[in-house]
């Protein structure tokens, strides 16, 4: 059974700002090589999830730059994943952070912002972590930028995506509360359980 749990939005963003203008040695650095800005939003919706989906292509994973996911470092793969669009198996029935396609007016910190040149092509992906007056503050890498202002941005367009939640699938409990009441064994750390029947 698949259940959303909510996206912590405070850790996303400690994470983007503790790691903008620096790079976190457990992830490639594609600066140089098509960029680091998804990656790294990325990166930071993982802060605030603990959730990967590992489904082969059509997943949002990472384990080495050998072993990722198209839509862990692709602008549209990002997009067409996290909003369940595509090929990509709808939001609600799979695992992981999933958003919403959001106006400007309905964006929060953790969120993230896409943007697009005159052609309509998105290249950018951008993490939300704070507002001033009436600006978005965002934190990238690759052009790295910390709390830096949305309007000094030179873009088309840009999409506005709304972290709505995290799906987890919940563990049937019956054979762990079994193991745990005839001092077999204890129950896994970091594990989501429900009763079945």
């Amino acid at each position: 059974m698949i259940v959303a749990k909510p996206y912590n939005r405070e850790r996303a963003v400690e994470y983007a700002k503790r790691w903008a203008l620096s790079r976190n040695p457990l992830f490639y650095d594609f600066t140089g090589g098509g960029g680091n800005c998804t990656n790294f939003v990325s990166q930071s919706i993982l802060a605030g999830s603990l959730t990967m989906n590992p489904t082969e292509t059509f997943g949002w994973y990472y384990t080495s730059i050998n072993d990722r996911s198209p839509s862990w470092t692709g602008v549209r793969e990002f997009y067409e994943f996290m909003c369940g669009l595509g090929d990509f198996v709808p939001k609600a029935d799979r695992i992981g952070p999933f958003c919403d396609e959001v106006t400007r007016e309905k964006i929060e910190i953790g969120d993230v912002i896409q943007l697009s040149n005159s052609r309509g092509q998105f290249y950018h992906s951008l993490l939300v972590t704070g507002f001033r007056g009436g600006d978005i503050l965002i934190s990238a890498q690759s052009n790295d930028a910390l709390d830096r202002p949305l309007s000094t941005y030179n873009y088309a367009t840009a999409r506005f995506l709304h972290v709505a939640g995290v799906n987890v699938e919940l563990v049937d409990d019956t054979r762990t509360f079994t193991e745990l009441i005839d001092a077999i064994a204890l129950p896994p750390k970091n594990q989501i359980y429900t009763s079945i029947g």
